[in-house]
């Protein structure tokens, strides 16, 4: 199985406060569809900053996979600082039937252990929804002191049973994000975004491989600035750039362990919706006014 956990349908920090409109949505949700078509399953995120006024709305998340279920499975965007959190994670989890949550304490403005992202994890680990941490450090507004992965071990070590992913292998702190990973149990990373730049994915990858924790590794294609079919193939030719050279090669089986690795297993998440449960569903996106 090929699990893609790394999906938007819209660009998150080109998205304003106000929702756009239904046809963009369904533009937008075409177009991811069809990128995701090599993979058997995709993790799409939702995204909420109240401190860079930008949304993708959790029911476009969820009207989007509801439609798609056996292919599709959706991740909440929840700002932790917003006062109704809980509620919005409630609606999300009980109504919108999404698996998991996407957070960016970098986006967000928040340090990773404050009292209210302390009380969000332990709401999440109560329901059993992975917590999925973005990093995207390179946008202009990003609070960089906030994305450091070893701020990240005081919620694992409080926490040890809820799944966390550290998004784009933590970069540009690649050496604490595997050091987390061979730590705590239930502490993943995804290589979103990584793919993009071979030479610092072979080097990323080599100190993972040696640091024995290649199989916490998440594939994930960043959809939508890199497609899956895209980051596949530059992930199996990394090795290409140590031919000829002393540089050691990366294991291919632990290249195709990246691809093929069973995301929603580790991650606990059940299987799709039942016919049953889609009829219950809200309506879809084209019936937006």
């Amino acid at each position: 199985m090929i699990v893609d956990c790394h999906t938007q349908f819209m660009d998150a920090l080109a998205v304003g406060a106000a929702a756009p409109l239904p046809a963009a949505v369904q533009a937008q949700a075409a177009r991811h569809f069809e990128a995701v078509n090599p993979v058997d399953r995709a993790i799409v995120l939702g995204f909420k900053s109240c401190y860079l006024r930008s949304e993708i709305p959790n029911r476009y998340v969820s009207e989007y996979v509801r439609r798609y279920s056996t292919k599709l499975i959706g991740f909440a965007g929840i700002d932790p600082t917003e006062p109704d959190w809980r509620a919005e994670l409630t609606a999300a989890h009980e109504e919108l039937g999404l698996k998991g949550v996407t957070v960016s304490p970098a986006l967000q403005d928040f340090h990773p252990t404050d009292s209210r992202a302390m009380r969000f994890y332990g709401e999440c680990a109560r329901r059993h929804m992975p917590v999925l941490f973005q990093q995207n450090v390179r946008f202009a507004g990003a609070k960089m002191e906030f994305a450091r992965p070893l701020l990240l071990d005081e919620v694992a070590r409080e926490f040890p049973d809820l799944r966390l992913v550290v998004a784009h292998l933590g970069y540009p702190w690649v050496d604490e994000t595997l050091v987390l990973l061979a730590k705590h149990a239930n502490v993943f990373a995804d290589i979103a975004g990584l793919l993009r730049q071979p030479w610092m994915s072979y080097n990323a990858l080599l100190s993972a491989s040696g640091f024995g924790v290649m199989e916490k590794l998440l594939f994930g294609s960043d959809f939508p600035y890199r497609s899956p079919a895209a980051c596949i193939e530059t992930l199996y030719s990394l090795n290409q750039l140590s031919q000829g050279t002393s540089l050691l090669s990366i294991p291919r089986e632990q290249l195709r362990g990246i691809v093929e690795r069973d995301a929603l297993a580790l991650l606990g998440i059940d299987s799709p919706m039942t016919s049953a449960q889609r009829a219950a569903s809200p309506r879809m996106l084209g019936e937006y006014e």
